[in-house]
């Protein structure tokens, strides 16, 4: 049944049995598991926090450098405006997949946080925490997180469009790893096997934090009970909305679907904008990004200086860790939909799209919540200390005119946000349990679905532990193996796009004198033969 279905067994049944494994231990493991992530969270957090840091700093230097050289206008293939996507509909599809209904709440409350330990030294809920408040949480969705994609997503494009290899797989696109020897069978068996692990911690965490505010807030709405049933409710309602987005497929499903989420975000936003306190947020906006400028080399080190605590330095790790997380799989997805872009295009594209978007969130939500506890028109902060980042949010809509539509909207959102991550998700792991997908093939849809299922019970395991420090947890332990992984793409990338791959390939014909040459005349003999010179022109 699995090769009829186009499934290659070798991969989907181990990853399978993973998945199913560890959301039986999530289920049934109780307060035990959640104190081993937490232990698991603290020693990979205090041994090697200068890992995550140099990997961050490494990536975000080496694409900029990328797109302002020469290799920046490398195209992914010939452009064809009749199938590759428009710019808005690249920029919604990459933006929708990428960041989940986890903005809605997190720009709400991470300031908050910052707020009672606030960065550079500044005393809490001072005028200068309030200034500083949003600074950090806009950094840790800013530029250095975006380029993170952009490693898996170039490294994947590059293969697929310019050197014609099909990719279903991220070891695929790491050259130094090819061949038959089995060392290197074992090490990209085991690649993928760290994406898989990468996938479980950044889906099922996004769910696991999101469907406990999801029922928050439609308890206010219906006037019913917060209860394990509500959230039961809701898994239930996201398994049909998940099963028709992917059974629908990548344009008629994914593409629709991240449309209907850009405009309704577009629309939340705006009234929140304009019914709120609009100068107040511009104008703390302004000051937010001019700060962050002003310390951004402090923040690229995780230096924020935030007393003797370190909250802002812990928060960076856990998002790093989930940028890390996602980043396999995203990557995959954004490669597939940017053919005919350039690298140039590609990256700035994240830069726009992805921060533009993530900062808007930030600059309005997270400065309306300041906004409220600062003129003290709610004590906001009291909510977050005594019932939890949920309730925050709820109390943050109740405060807004029509009031009962906004929660609403935040919910339909919601869950849009959350359908096109999972979908783009199960799309892209069943393309990597897949067999064929030449010729613009897509997975089977038996495929598709039964990783929506898979998804939906492992989410429910993280839901079940609770927490959001096991949340955190799951995020930075997950993405912590995938820092070697982005420096095996980074080196890749600069190996194809400068041709050093292909110089190594090259071997020096006999009528050369091999024995007595220089390195640099080797070099130059390469670069001679890579251009077809012929030998009487040599």
């Amino acid at each position: 049944m699995l090769h009829s279905k186009n499934v290659d067994r070798a991969v989907f049944l181990p990853t399978m049995i993973l998945f199913g494994v560890v959301s039986v231990i999530l289920i049934t493991g109780g307060p035990a598991v959640q104190q081993l992530m937490n232990a698991l969270l603290s020693f990979v957090t205090s041994k090697y926090e200068w890992l995550y840091i140099s990997i961050y700093v490494i990536n975000f230097v080496f694409f900029i450098v990328l797109i302002f050289s020469k290799y920046g206008k490398i195209r992914f293939g010939k452009a064809d405006p009749g199938k590759d996507y428009s710019s808005f509909q690249w920029g919604s599809m990459v933006f929708a997949t990428a960041i989940d209904a986890s903005i809605l709440m997190l720009s709400a409350t991470d300031p908050l946080q910052y707020l009672q330990h606030p960065a550079f030294g500044a005393k809490p809920l001072s005028a200068d925490a309030f200034a500083y408040a949003n600074v950090v949480g806009q950094f840790n969705w800013g530029p250095m997180a975006w380029m993170m994609f952009a490693t898996a997503t170039i490294a994947i494009a590059y293969t697929m469009y310019v050197k014609k290899i099909p990719v279903r797989r991220l070891s695929t696109v790491i050259p130094i790893l090819r061949g038959d020897q089995f060392y290197k069978k074992v090490l990209r068996q085991f690649i993928d096997f760290l994406v898989v692990f990468g996938i479980m911690g950044g889906i099922g965490s996004s769910i696991g934090m999101e469907i406990p505010v999801i029922a928050r807030v439609l308890s206010i709405i219906v006037g019913i009970k917060d209860t394990i049933y509500l959230k039961l409710f809701l898994f239930f309602i996201l398994l049909i909305l998940f099963s028709l987005t992917v059974y629908a497929g990548l344009n008629k499903g994914i593409k629709k679907l991240s449309a209907w989420h850009i405009y309704l975000a577009i629309i939340f936003l705006a009234i929140v904008l304009l019914v709120g306190p609009t100068k107040y947020l511009i104008g703390s906006e302004g000051h937010s990004l001019e700060l962050m400028g002003q310390h951004f080399a402090a923040l690229s080190f995780n230096k924020a200086n935030a007393g003797t605590n370190g909250f802002a330095q812990h928060q960076t790790l856990f998002y790093w860790g989930w940028w890390l997380a996602y980043m396999p799989v995203m990557g995959l997805f954004i490669a597939r939909i940017s053919h005919g872009k350039t690298i140039r295009q590609v990256v700035i594209g994240m830069m726009t799209y992805g921060v533009g978007g993530c900062l808007s969130f930030y600059a309005v939500l997270g400065g309306y919540a300041l906004w409220l506890q600062q003129s003290g028109t709610l004590n906001i902060v009291h909510i977050l200390n005594t019932q939890g980042q949920a309730a925050v949010q709820a109390a943050l809509i109740t405060t807004l005119p029509m009031n009962k539509l906004m929660l609403i909207i935040f919910c339909v959102s919601c869950f849009i946000f959350l359908a096109t991550t999972i979908s783009s998700s199960a799309f892209i792991v069943s393309s990597f349990t897949s067999l064929d997908l030449s010729n613009g093939r897509q997975p089977s849809r038996w495929n598709r679905m039964a990783w929506v299922i898979v998804f939906i019970i492992f989410s429910l395991g993280i839901v079940v532990v609770g927490g959001f420090e096991t949340v955190q947890a799951i995020c930075t332990v997950a993405g912590f193996p995938l820092i070697f992984v982005c420096g095996l793409l980074l080196f890749s990338i600069y190996q194809s796009v400068t041709g050093r791959e292909e110089m190594a390939k090259v071997k020096v014909p006999n009528y050369l004198p091999v024995v007595n040459l220089r390195p640099l005349q080797k070099i130059m003999i390469n670069h001679h033969l890579l251009h077809n010179i012929s030998q009487d022109d040599f």
